[in-house]
């Protein structure tokens, strides 16, 4: 739309006017999300794992999961910007490592030499998953008892959740822990 003057011609500068403000607000769209926008992002292909206490962001090793041993809780972090992804809790990721043998196979698919990753969240109330019933090597949510065996995509065994946890493919390049694919599912509280 052109703009007129008082005069009914042309306004020359409110059009030049315009036409700045629209290439301006093209270049900003374009140039991608700020920062603050990719530590919200889910995790990407690509990304690594950083323990939520860790303040040096040290990339996970798979060396450093044991079979039987409790699950860990990491945020995604690119490896390029070192950007962490922990702008959402929706974001936490629970790491553990199983006998692979011991996987369906639908789990040893998402697996990289029997390490797994969860969305941490439980999809009933929201909670993260943090309890660990070890002998048994089941995930148990604190707040309603939700338990989930990690080595049947997250299965549920008991409790009121509806759903099994997201899983979260991944693999091991060079010792490191990074994620092969988005999660399986939506995270987050799910009604049904």
């Amino acid at each position: 739309m052109r703009e007129v003057d008082d005069t009914g011609r042309a306004c020359a500068v409110c059009n030049a006017s315009r036409r700045a403000f629209v290439a301006g607000t093209a270049a900003a769209m374009l140039s991608g999300p700020a920062r603050a926008d990719e530590a919200s992002e889910r995790p990407k292909t690509g990304d690594v794992f950083v323990e939520i206490e860790d303040a040096g962001k040290t990339p996970l090793r798979a060396e450093k999961m044991k079979a039987g041993e409790p699950q860990i809780i990491a945020w995604p972090m690119d490896p390029a910007t070192k950007t962490l992804r922990d702008g959402s809790r929706l974001n936490k990721v629970l790491l553990l490592r199983v006998e692979p043998a011991k996987m369906t196979e639908d789990t040893k698919a998402r697996s990289a030499d029997g390490v797994l990753a969860y969305s941490a969240i439980c999809q009933h109330g929201g909670c993260e998953v943090v309890n660990w019933i070890a002998g048994r090597d089941v995930l148990e949510c604190p707040c309603h008892n939700s338990q989930f065996d990690p080595r049947d995509a997250a299965r549920v065994l008991d409790g009121p959740t509806p759903k099994p946890l997201p899983a979260l493919p991944v693999k091991i390049i060079d010792g490191v822990i990074v994620a092969a694919g988005a999660f399986s599912a939506r995270v987050g509280i799910s009604q049904t």
